[in-house]
């Protein structure tokens, strides 16, 4: 056992990665240099550490927590937490341990290996982060409650700061507050209302100037001799300050971070700073032009009620007319043009002359009139107007209408910018800055990718073996080769599924498709301890759809009530699916679990993008299964269970009133696999 024992140690001091070796009952055995390394300790002291010690507290329980389950079953571990540096500094890493079986069988030692995952882990963070602040933006939150967010991720992304956000009043010639939730509000009233120029410190000279501003220590700063002292009685030595700009390159504001010790910014903090002023200068210039429009919208409503942006009056019998200025200018003649129903017909659209013809009859009557119309320029270009007349009679009792023109052309081009705006905003708060036919690759891929290594891993078995199996090692690389091809199949699937092409639909028995499916799935299912009760209709008719997309959404629904079930242990971890016939008919599958359930308020939030109730889901799997069965004309939903757990059920026609519509995840696959095996494969 100690020749066994000292193997494993100098294979572990070979590789170029953190591992720890532990003994039965906790205690380490052996660290290689890596390990040591990044404790700042060595192995003695290592010996003398309790498991879990180096972990963060907040991880602590958790850690343990897995590992006595991990030592009582002999379960590889597998989880995920922050590990202190030798400089105090916790960061994020994936652990993975393995027992160390002897020949009878009996573990002799783990083996843990620690990998980091710092930069994933901020990456989420951030994106989840930067996906909240658009939805915020999105929503019409106010402006202070986007940046004050924002202020927090900033925080929170790059530690060891204090971020705040001033902006320009609208004069654009002092400071207006923003954002500050972690400076000291005595700080932030020193500088609001200050003039913006040069002196005003590096956030009023990045607006003056409209220039990034760093000051990596305040102590020795000669340029804001007022300002400084201020900084520093609050203990702030460093000031980072971005200038905040509209679309059109006005500066709005600037985004600053503080630190309390001098500092540098770093290229990935450089990149970080433009990332986030961006995102504020959408949330800044969105809620200005909200503002705006609003204002323009207020002043137009008022205009058309109180006042007169052109008056005219004519006799119509006579085709006599009297324009003001505003009104000669709206239709662009000069003051000196001889006006008639003929010239102002020549300048209304052709679309619209009838409608302008009625009126001018219905003003023959002495009748009012209150239409639209277009007028087409000399230059090509067109003019949205808005009329309203009466008709009256003068002292010698002839018919005269007098009236008001609005050219509402600034008005509609308002409300499209504005609606094109919303629409913009919504679509990347929906889909953020990698959007869900990325994510859904990546969600997706995964599996075939885990084949690849497990096959290359067994090749490199194969070819170390004495004498080398290379007839099975040529067969791994064929299926290597073969799980390649198949990560790339499942790209190609992934976009026909959003290209909203047609498939080849298929007759199929529901029933029969669901028991492939726990086939399938039934030692997964029994690892977990998950008991399946079937309740599937006798006189369940065949239904048309693709058989692999359906199988792929029972399979995901199946997942899913297992993970919701994989904390319980005070109730008999029950799944229950039902098949049964539905109205109009439909056939109808159900899907329920014990598991921790969810609030109503939350039933369709399940099936948006991104939305997860997993530590480590990404919020893929429900949003493409609902687009699988709407691509069958089908429905799919989801409510909370009167006790724990909740039920997942869809309903598809046994007959679609028009093709299949296809956004087909599974178009493409290898001829040589079962529909079932390849259900498993790709997802």
């Amino acid at each position: 056992m100690r020749v066994l024992e000292g193997r494993y140690r100098a294979i572990v001091d070979g590789l170029p990665a953190i591992v720890t070796l532990l003994s039965t009952d906790g205690h380490v055995e052996h660290a290689n240099r890596y390990m040591l390394e990044y404790l700042g300790t060595t192995s003695e002291e290592m010996r003398d550490r309790a498991v879990g010690q180096a972990f963060h507290p907040d991880d602590r329980p958790e850690v343990l927590k897995r590992w006595s389950h991990s030592a009582e079953t002999g379960v590889p571990y597998d989880f995920e937490a922050r590990l202190r540096r030798a400089d105090g500094v916790y960061r994020w890493f994936h652990t993975s341990g393995f027992p160390l079986r002897d020949t009878e069988g009996r573990i002799f030692l783990w083996y843990f290996l620690q990998t980091d995952i710092e930069d994933r882990k901020r990456a989420e963070a951030l994106l989840f982060g930067e996906k909240q602040l658009l939805e915020m933006v999105a929503r019409g939150d106010s402006r202070s409650a986007v940046l004050e967010a924002l202020c927090r991720l900033v925080e929170r992304t790059a530690s060891d700061c204090y971020c705040s956000v001033v902006l320009a009043d609208s004069s654009g010639k002092r400071v207006e507050h923003g954002a500050a939730p972690s400076l000291p509000s005595t700080f932030i009233n020193s500088i609001i209302g200050r003039p913006i120029n040069l002196e005003a410190g590096p956030c009023g000279m990045a607006t003056y100037l409209n220039e990034q501003i760093i000051s990596v220590d305040l102590t020795s700063e000669t340029r804001w001799p007022s300002w400084c002292p201020m900084a520093l009685k609050h203990g702030l030595q460093a000031c980072w300050s971005t200038p905040i700009s509209s679309a059109d390159g006005k500066a709005l504001g600037a985004f600053a971070i503080y630190h309390k010790d001098p500092k540098t910014p770093t290229s990935l903090l450089q990149d970080l700073i433009e990332q986030f002023t961006h995102i504020a200068s959408i949330a800044v210039e969105r809620v200005q032009n909200d503002a705006a429009l609003k204002r323009s919208e207020a002043l137009l409503a008022q205009a058309q009620t109180l006042s007169l942006t052109g008056s005219f009056g004519c006799y119509v019998a006579t085709d006599e007319h009297f324009w003001s200025g505003e009104t000669f200018n709206i239709f662009g003649y000069e003051t000196s043009a001889n006006i008639s129903f003929k010239l102002i017909l020549e300048r209304v659209h052709p679309e619209d002359r009838p409608s302008i013809e009625q009126a001018i009859e219905s003003a023959a009557n002495g009748l009012g009139c209150d239409c639209e119309c277009r007028l087409l320029m000399p230059d090509g270009t067109l003019k949205h107007v808005h009329f309203v007349a009466h008709g009256t009679r003068d002292h010698s009792g002839r018919v005269e209408c007098i009236g008001a023109v609005q050219d509402m052309t600034a008005h509609r081009r308002s409300e499209e910018a504005l609606g094109k705006a919303r629409s913009e905003l919504a679509h990347v708060a929906r889909v953020t800055s990698l959007g869900e036919l990325t994510a859904s690759i990546a969600h997706e891929v995964n599996q075939p990718l885990s084949g690849i290594i497990t096959n290359a891993g067994t090749c490199l078995r194969m070819l170390a073996a004495d004498p080398p199996n290379l007839d099975g090692a040529r067969e791994t690389a064929r299926r290597t080769i073969r799980d390649g091809n198949r990560a790339a199949d499942v790209v190609a699937r992934l976009r026909a599924l959003f290209a909203k092409g047609n498939t080849v639909a298929d007759t199929v028995d529901l029933n029969e498709a669901t028991r492939e499916v726990i086939a399938l799935l039934l030692k997964e299912l029994q690892r977990s301890r998950v008991v399946v009760h079937t309740e599937l209709a006798g006189d369940l008719p065949a239904i048309t759809a693709d058989r692999v997309q359906l199988q792929q959404v029972i399979l995901n629904l199946f997942l899913n009530a297992s993970d919701a079930m994989g904390g319980v242990e005070d109730r008999p971890r029950r799944l229950r699916v039902r098949t049964e016939r539905a109205e109009d008919d439909h056939v109808c599958l159900s899907v329920q679990d014990a598991g921790v359930g969810f609030g109503p308020e939350n039933a369709e939030r399940l099936f948006d993008a991104f939305y997860t109730t997993k530590l480590q889901g990404m919020g893929i799997g429900l949003s493409v299964s609902r687009s699988i069965v709407e691509s069958h004309q089908g429905r799919m939903w989801a409510v909370p269970n009167e006790g724990p757990g909740a039920t997942f059920s869809f309903s598809i026609p046994c007959r679609p009133a028009r093709p299949i519509g296809v956004n087909s995840v599974s178009a493409i696959r290898p001829p040589a696999e079962t529909d079932a095996q390849h259900i498993v494969r790709t997802l």
